[in-house]
């Protein structure tokens, strides 16, 4: 097993994120790794495609500060220190990737419910982390699998 020395955790705050979060601990400390805690907030705008004319703005910042709020207890409980969480907006995959670039890191660890055929058609965010990514990501199955 390769050594790591700069790992990204990739959360998407939910109740999942806790085993994610433990296993990215475990993994940092066992490979003495800096850990970088990451969560991307998606512009509300991009989800519902423009097709409302709605005003987003204050939405957009209630989900900033909320994800702000959790990224700080999630980084205090593991230990993250506040220069290695990244609180990004913009799609997700994309975010990761570029951050894994700039920050060279050698691990991306990240959430996956484990979906099959039509679901996994559609796409997820652990399947194009995976398939866009330069360095070895780790998906830690989360949640019941689809059957």
């Amino acid at each position: 097993m390769p050594n790591y020395k700069k790992i990204i955790v990739a959360v998407d705050l939910s109740e999942e994120a806790e085993p994610v979060m433990r296993r990215a601990a475990g993994m940092a400390k066992h490979h003495g790794a800096e850990l970088h805690l990451l969560h991307v907030v998606e512009h509300l705008s991009m989800a519902y495609g423009g097709d409302i004319p709605m005003d987003f703005a204050s939405i957009q910042e209630q989900l900033q500060e909320q994800a702000s709020d959790h990224m700080a207890t999630l980084g205090d409980r593991y230990g993250v220190a506040a220069d290695y969480r990244h609180l990004l907006t913009g799609q997700a995959d994309r975010q990761i990737h570029d951050l894994s670039e700039e920050l060279g890191a050698d691990l991306i660890i990240l959430g996956s419910h484990g979906r099959k055929g039509f679901a996994l058609l559609l796409g997820s965010t652990a399947n194009s982390v995976l398939h866009g990514a330069t360095c070895d990501v780790l998906a830690v199955r989360v949640g019941k699998s689809e059957e």
